[in-house]
């Protein structure tokens, strides 16, 4: 059954403000994909703080224009299904990519990340990475640590100095410069 044109235009319309504010797209394609694998699929997608959509090619290259993720959209072939974000890139492809793992009826096309397009072998190198909080952690770790050395070091000599002196009076070495 045919769609008429003013639902095309519709489902266009609310494609368009989906994708409006996301920055990250991965595309992909998918055979004999159960109902239950899309419900799991979408669950994953949206825990990551995406999107997925199962697309019309040509109803999402229109819906594309003018959005961040316009270049994955256009020219797709075939079945293809979108999960979108504004998000952490590396958190969604995380999230996607050990889902496409357990499930090989799921494979992807391509992706964009922050208006560059990536390919195939990128969007799994992307899911490698460690996420923005991993990443703030060791940065605030490695700012931190040459403060903490630089401590320790100062109180070394004070802690030092008391070891010794708690140990002259532990063996009475004043005790003959006190008399």
């Amino acid at each position: 059954m045919a769609i008429s044109r003013a639902k095309k235009k519709q489902k266009v319309q609310v494609l368009a403000n989906e994708l409006a504010g996301s920055t990250t797209a991965i595309v992909g394609t998918f055979a004999k994909l159960t109902v239950a694998q899309d419900f799991e699929l979408r669950k994953v997608v949206r825990a990551a703080g995406g999107k997925y959509r199962v697309l019309k090619n040509k109803l999402a290259a229109r819906a594309g224009e003018g959005t961040g993720v316009e270049a994955a959209l256009k020219g797709l072939k075939g079945v293809s299904a979108a999960a979108f974000t504004s998000g952490d890139p590396v958190e969604l492809a995380k999230a996607f990519s050990k889902w496409v793992g357990e499930n090989a009826e799921f494979t992807f096309k391509l992706g964009i990340v922050d208006g560059k397009l990536i390919n195939v072998d990128e969007v799994k190198a992307l899911a490698t990475m460690p996420g923005k909080e991993e990443l703030f952690s060791k940065l605030l770790y490695l700012i931190n640590a040459p403060a903490q050395r630089l401590v320790t070091v100062m109180n070394a000599t004070g802690r030092d100095l008391a070891v010794v002196v708690n140990q002259g009076v532990k063996e009475n070495k004043f005790a003959a410069a006190a008399e």
